[in-house]
């Protein structure tokens, strides 16, 4: 995510999606009555509503839509709502929808920015990509490359030795084994924890089968490309099985509040779950960290019973408790949609 303009003080952040991490940070970010600006594309009726002759276009309109509903999908953010001014042909009161997506640039109007809204900007803007090892082959090269929170690095490049069986060329075993050597001195080199492998055919699924280090193979996500190029590279960095390693960093920080969670109730500790009781211990002033699943904010905000959730992260937040949006993707969301979907660890055990 990008900060392009902020101002606080009339509550205006302005920001550019980057990648499909960050359509996630905003739908957890806008809210209902959130005034979103900027450009879309609008069906507009060329001509009067008598003239059979009149056309439908899409036009590119640059409007502001106070927010009723957000919708989201993996790779794709809707926010609809009314316009609050005229724009063209399109009247004050129009309802419209936003598709948010990788590159869209949108204004936030809040009333106000909670600390926990600003945090989760920040973590979304300061989110660092790891490093992943990327590795493209076939029976006769193989590229490995680093990537870079803006690209990537060549490391280097191998050939492999072909021979011939039975009319198809196959990669010797010893290239195989060359490649597994490369991938564990850079593993070790670089403190990789994510290795891409990817090839136009079956060719990673043949290096696999050759990987005896349970460790290495452990790290080793498979994608697939249409050729080993450089070009190959940014056509990987694109596949959904990066998108799903950059999201391991956010997930194991999820996990270990799920898990911090769950031994507090386990031991009968300093922990509540439920609407109810995390409500009473969030008007005592002794939450410390609530936890919430986006799929819970989902549905209250569905069936317009959000209310009574965004008071209880409201109070949470001026007693500067931490609030954690959990995705329901994950098994650790799953875990705390099986508590309610909301949960907290408190700062002292309450009796009740």
């Amino acid at each position: 995510m990008k900060i392009i303009h902020k101002d606080i003080r009339k509550g205006e952040i302005k920001v550019k999606a980057e990648n499909l991490d960050d359509l996630w940070y905003l739908s957890s970010l806008i809210e209902p009555k959130d005034l979103v600006k900027g450009m879309t594309l609008r069906k507009i009726k060329i001509g009067s509503d008598s003239d059979r002759n009149a056309k439908i276009v899409k036009k590119k309109v640059f409007m502001t839509i106070e927010i009723e509903k957000i919708d989201y999908d993996p790779g794709l953010l809707r926010v609809s709502g009314k316009t609050v001014e005229s724009y063209e042909e399109i009247p004050k009161g129009s309802y419209h929808t936003f598709n948010i997506e990788e590159s869209s640039i949108i204004s936030i109007t809040k009333e106000k920015w909670m600390k926990y809204q600003l945090d989760k900007l920040n973590e979304a803007v300061s989110a660092k990509q790891p490093n992943i090892l990327i590795c493209i082959l076939d029976r006769e090269e193989a590229i490995f490359a680093l990537s870079k929170r803006s690209g990537y690095d060549i490391l280097t490049s191998i050939q492999g030795d072909v021979q011939k069986k039975e009319d198809r060329a196959v990669a010797k075993g010893s290239f195989y084994q060359e490649i597994i050597k490369i991938l564990e001195e850079y593993a070790k080199r670089y403190k990789i924890e994510n290795i891409i492998v990817a090839s136009p055919a079956f060719w990673k699924e043949e290096l696999l089968k050759h990987i005896k280090d349970e460790d290495l193979k452990k790290k080793i996500f498979l994608a697939t490309c249409s050729s080993v190029s450089e070009n190959a590279i940014n056509e990987v960095l694109r596949r959904p099985e990066v998108q799903e390693v950059l999201r391991q960093d956010r997930i194991a920080k999820e996990t270990y509040f799920v898990d911090s969670l769950l031994a507090e109730i386990k031991s009968k500790g300093a922990a509540v779950y439920g609407m109810k009781d995390t409500e009473e211990s969030a008007n005592s002033g002794a939450v410390k960290t609530l936890l919430v699943t986006d799929s819970f904010i989902h549905n209250l905000r569905t069936n317009q019973k959000f209310g009574r959730l965004d008071s209880i992260m409201k109070l949470v937040d001026s007693t500067k408790g931490e609030i954690h949006i959990i995705t329901s993707q994950n098994e650790a969301g799953k875990r705390l949609d099986g508590l309610g979907g909301i949960g907290a660890i408190l700062r002292y055990k309450l009796e009740y």
